[in-house]
């Protein structure tokens, strides 16, 4: 017993270190965001195990103190050394409740208020408007991000890290990864929800898969996805469609497209409708994905068909573009855009269900900009990944202008798809000081 001293103090370090050092989750993007949450979570394990201990010890050596003969001076000085364990014992039990309270206290006020990180933005994975069209939901890694009433603010449920994110009509579909404390499993597969993240159903391919590429129709839940590898769905990579909520898939023929694939976009009520873009031109389908037609032959790497069907694209020529097509005949709509930053470009486009004058971008740089007026004026959301809501910055609409050219040639020369979801600008979307762009594929 003469060393029980040592021991309690080296589990008293060790439980604290361990947690940090030995607990790890799946890669390495996620432990981003979790540390903090782990570091806290594991610091409430180690201070209950601590007191725990202590208190057993004190226990323990309390009853060992009654065998003593305090007659004899060796019962007296073993007596003396055990009350003193025992005092060390309680100052390490309260110790370890108090550390158990500060820690309980800190993950309750991060678990109900989470305007901490709400105007933060890790990586931007999609973007969609509410039903309503009052309300913008923005996957960004760390759960969904909400504008509403001028403000952002963090979404009902578990912050999962959200891919392949699609708002509908009555919710989302998305892929993706669950929250690193979610008893769900890795990787999604297909999930919906239908309160807005608060529940998620699961779908196909649960726990086998998760798609970067996907888009589902608005108003017609038509499923789209590129599938990266063979699955028990799917044997073979390539672009499969749904009808039926993953229940049945079919795989398309994709003849036509040309180019490594940027985006994707389903009509919101024609299923075989859905368009492409690559790094070479955005590509229509108007037969389930079998056959696609070329729209417009420069690098696009946004895509996103509105509520009454016209077709918004985000692509880089000699600058950067937000055009509006019409599908049927092809006729093209330059809109005037904010002020995008240097060696940037779109990520993702959505438009208002209720209102097609309201549009939003983001970039690759992690700026967010809002317009109700088809791009006459921008207000900037979120900079660089924070978020801003005074900073306004007008766009002359003059500058909307029919824009029928063919574009110029690009040079393009790079291998496979990479949608990590990686908010590092590509460099296949990067404007270059000369006409010529080089490609890359959005992430």
């Amino acid at each position: 017993m003469k060393n029980i001293k040592s021991i309690l103090l080296s589990i008293l370090v060790l439980m604290m270190m361990f947690p940090i050092q030995a607990f790890g989750h799946e890669g390495e993007e996620r432990s981003e965001t979790s540390t903090f949450s782990l570091v806290v979570d594991y610091s409430m394990i180690a201070a209950s195990v601590i007191t725990i201990l202590a208190i057993i010890t004190v226990v323990v050596l309390n009853n060992k103190q009654k065998a003593f003969d305090v007659k004899k001076k060796e019962g007296q000085i073993r007596k003396k050394h055990y009350q003193k364990l025992v005092k060390i014992s309680k100052w390490i039990a309260i110790f370890g409740i108090v550390a158990l309270l500060i820690s309980g206290a800190i993950k309750m006020f991060n678990g109900d208020n989470g305007s901490e990180s709400s105007g933060e933005f890790m990586h931007i994975h999609g973007l969609g408007f509410t039903n309503d069209g009052s309300e913008i939901y923005v996957p960004a890694h760390d759960g969904l991000k909400v504008f509403r009433n001028g403000q952002w603010s963090g979404a009902a449920g578990e912050k999962h890290d959200y891919m392949g994110f699609s708002m509908v009509d009555d919710g989302f579909y998305s892929s993706g990864h669950p929250a690193p404390d979610s008893s769900m499993k890795n990787p999604f597969g297909i999930v919906r929800s239908t309160n807005l993240g608060e529940d998620l159903k699961t779908l196909g391919l649960y726990g086998e898969i998760d798609f970067h590429a996907m888009d589902v129709g608005y108003n017609n839940h038509a499923i789209y996805v590129f599938n990266p590898q063979e699955n028990s769905q799917m044997d073979d990579t390539g672009m499969y469609y749904s009808l039926d909520d993953t229940k049945t898939w079919n795989k398309t023929g994709m003849k036509g497209i040309k180019g490594q694939v940027a985006a994707i976009a389903v009509h919101p009520n024609q299923e075989e409708v859905v368009a492409v873009s690559t790094n070479q031109g955005i590509f229509l389908s108007k037969d389930f994905g079998d056959t696609f037609e070329e729209l417009y032959n420069v690098p696009t790497s946004a895509l996103s068909f509105s509520n009454q069907g016209t077709l918004y694209a985000g692509s880089v020529s000699s600058k950067v573009e937000l055009t509006q097509i019409n599908t049927e005949n092809g006729e093209r709509t330059s809109l005037p855009l904010p002020s995008i930053k240097e060696e940037d470009a779109i990520s993702y486009i959505a438009i208002n269900p209720q209102n097609e004058q309201q549009i939003v971008i983001s970039t690759f740089k992690k700026d967010i900009f809002s317009t109700g007026d088809r791009g006459g004026s921008w207000s900037q959301l979120v900079d660089e990944g924070k978020s801003v809501t005074q900073n306004k910055e007008e766009v002359s609409s003059s500058s909307l202008e029919s824009d029928t050219s063919e574009g110029q040639s690009h040079a393009m020369d790079h291998s496979g798809m990479n949608m990590s979801g990686s908010s590092d600008v590509p460099e296949n979307f990067k404007l270059q000081k000369s006409p010529s762009i080089q490609l890359a594929q959005k992430p």
